[in-house]
C-alpha cells in the first residue's frame, strides 16, 4: 500500500466458507486509493472469492470489509445479455448508473465498437464482447475496479484497452485489483503483486 494514500478497500480477518469449506481464512488486505494491485495464486487459493467479497457479492462469516465508492467487477465471462445489442447492453448499464444513454454510445466508441454497436451480443466474437464489457468502466466510473482474468480472449491491440482502463480509474483517484494466472502480465499492469496461499495473503510481496 502507498502510505500517503487512504485505503480504497480494507479487509481485516475475513473468513469465507463455501459449502462448508474454508476458502478465505482470516485474510487481511489493504488497497490504497490510486493503486493498481495485482493478485496471483494457485487454483482454489481464493482469488475469485476475494473479488466477490470486495464487490459485496459474498458476505464473510467473520471479519470486516470496508470499501469506498461504487465497485465494478469484470469476471471471467463478459456480463452481457446475449439477445440485446451491444448498445442496448451498455445503455441498460447507463440507466442503472443514472447516466445518459449518450455515455453508453461514447463508451462503445472508446473501445472501438461504434461500428458494431447495433450487433447482438451473441453474434459478436469473444474479444468484441470483452471490449464491450470493459466499456462498462467508462459508463459507471467505479472507485474500485476488479478484473478477474479479463485479458483472456483479447487480441494484442485490444489488450492495450486494459492498460487504458486501469489508468482511467487511477486518474479519477480510484483503485483496481487485477487477478491473473500470468505473473509476468500482472506484474506489468500493476504497482505491486500479492499472492494468495490457502486463503491468506502470502508472507512475501512479489514486485
Amino acid at each position: 500500500m502507498h502510505p500517503q494514500l487512504s485505503p480504497q478497500a480494507e479487509l481485516t480477518g475475513v473468513h469465507v466458507d463455501v459449502q462448508r469449506t474454508a476458502v478465505l481464512r482470516g485474510l487481511d488486505l489493504v488497497v490504497a486509493a490510486g493503486e493498481v494491485l495485482g493478485m496471483v495464486g494457485a487454483n482454489g487459493s481464493g482469488k475469485t472469492t476475494l473479488l466477490k467479497v470486495l464487490a459485496t457479492l459474498v458476505t464473510p462469516v467473520a471479519g470486516t470489509v470496508r470499501v469506498r465508492g461504487p465497485v465494478v467487477l469484470l469476471g471471467h465471462a463478459p456480463a452481457l445479455c446475449p439477445q440485446l445489442t451491444l448498445r442496448e447492453n451498455l445503455r441498460f448499464v447507463a440507466g442503472l448508473a443514472g447516466r445518459d444513454a449518450a455515455v453508453a454510445d461514447a463508451s462503445l466508441a472508446t473501445v472501438g465498437l461504434a461500428a458494431a454497436a447495433d450487433r447482438r451480443a451473441d453474434r459478436c466474437s469473444h474479444g468484441m464482447r470483452r471490449r464491450a464489457d470493459l466499456a462498462r468502466v467508462f459508463v459507471t466510473e467505479p472507485s474500485l475496479l476488479l478484473l478477474d482474468e479479463v485479458q483472456t480472449g483479447l487480441d494484442v491491440a485490444s489488450a492495450g484497452l486494459v492498460d487504458h482502463v486501469l489508468e482511467v480509474v487511477r486518474h479519477r483517484g480510484g483503485a483496481s485489483v487485477v487477478v491473473s494466472h500470468d505473473r509476468d502480465q500482472v506484474a506489468r499492469l500493476t504497482d505491486r503483486v500479492v499472492e494468495l496461499v490457502a486463503g491468506r495473503v502470502g508472507p512475501a510481496v512479489i514486485v
